[in-house]
């Protein structure tokens, strides 16, 4: 039974913490290649089942059960933790190891010779993990969402369930480029060495990728995620979240940017570009900036009206006085207001009657015949 494209994996999945590790392929996960497929890189995983006509050119490292479907070929050695299959005219041109049980189809090649410490079959098996990985992409299909959850529990053992690493049917894997023609998903705290190339793209958070990003729709890049090359997409919306950098110029039919983000290229976009401002995270601590900065200035109104109000508790206390004392006092009021009135009359009056005095006063005294008498 072939892994074939058509089936289960329907996208390139790269499961977070996968790293790229000189020349291997390095997941915690399971490793699940589709067929006729090409993967440059060595690959290092749980379990490892590749579909017919799947080359690897490097070593194949499975902690747990190896699959090897008809006619695949590994240039390299094969490292098995538990159980092997090897289906019909497979090719390996290194060693092959195994821990536990072989079974091995017809017209197989190991051109340096293998060694298993379990039961050696010489046969064209269905193995036990292909079987079961069958029964649940069925289920899958029918939507019976609930058994399949049950049985990856049942074939995680108690362990914890990982996310496995997918490579889609006719998939060209290298350190050159990663080309698929269905969308691809980067997980988080990956490190990835060549271009992808696919029908969308998606990179989590916290990733780096040593190469370009070209779609034929959208691309997502994650926040605090480095992209050492270009990011182009036909006609689909580049989205690139808050923290992420791209080292290269960002062409798209729409460009989404967060703040935050830093782009060392050109930007382009034949559609709309949007600038979105961050609601959460720093700009929020700076809402609570500004909140405390107004709550200090509710506090310096506090103040203000504490002493506003004391001015009028002694307002009020004024007002609160003896009405005896305030009547008193109006009297004397209007008693110095009426003398200081009678006391401006008078004054006008002296002053109207002091006007006369001195125009008397100005008037030349009638002296002068008597000084000419004299001197007659």
């Amino acid at each position: 039974m072939s892994l074939r494209g058509g089936g289960p994996i329907e996208e390139l999945a790269v499961p977070s913490g996968t790293t790229v590790e000189e020349h291997d392929l390095v997941t915690d996960g399971d490793v699940l290649v589709g067929g006729q497929s090409t993967v440059e890189f060595g690959l290092r995983g749980r379990n490892v089942a590749l579909g017919e006509r799947v080359s690897v050119e490097n070593d194949i490292e499975a902690e747990g059960d190896c699959r090897l479907d008809t006619w695949c070929s590994v240039d390299g050695n094969v490292l098995v933790g538990e159980d092997a299959y090897l289906g019909e005219r497979v090719t390996v041109t290194g060693r092959l190891m195994v821990s536990g049980d072989l079974d091995i189809g017809d017209d197989v090649t190991i051109e340096e010779g293998f060694e298993a410490n379990g039961w050696i079959v010489i046969r064209n098996p269905v193995p036990t993990l292909v079987f079961y990985f069958i029964v649940l992409s069925q289920l899958l299909r029918l939507g019976e969402t609930d058994a399949a959850d049950d049985l990856a529990e049942a074939l995680a053992d108690g362990e914890e369930v990982r996310d496995p690493l997918l490579v889609p049917r006719g998939a060209e894997i290298s350190d050159d480029a990663w080309r698929v023609s269905t969308p691809a998903t980067v997980g988080d705290d990956c490190r990835l060495h060549g271009n992808l190339r696919a029908e969308s793209i998606r990179v989590g958070e916290r990733d780096e990728v040593f190469g370009s990003l070209r779609a034929r729709e959208g691309i997502t890049v994650g926040a605090d995620t480095t992209i050492h090359g270009d990011v182009t997409t036909r006609g689909g919306t580049v989205t690139v979240e808050a923290g992420a950098r791209v080292l290269g110029d960002v062409s798209a039919g729409d460009l989404v940017v967060h703040d935050g983000a830093e782009i060392d290229g050109t930007l382009r976009a034949r559609g709309e570009m949007k600038l979105v401002q961050e609601t959460g995270g720093d700009e929020g601590g700076a809402g609570e900036e500004g909140a405390d900065s107004d709550g200090g200035d509710d506090s310096t109104d506090d103040v203000k009206s504490d002493s506003e109000a004391t001015d009028d508790e002694r307002a009020d206390s004024e007002t609160m006085a003896d009405p005896d004392e305030d009547d008193a006092a109006d009297e004397d009021a209007a008693e110095d207001d009426a003398e200081s009135g009678g006391e401006s009359s008078d004054d006008e009056s002296d002053a109207e009657d002091s006007e006369p005095k001195g125009s008397d006063d100005d008037e030349p005294e009638p002296e002068e015949p008597d000084v000419d008498a004299e001197a007659t």
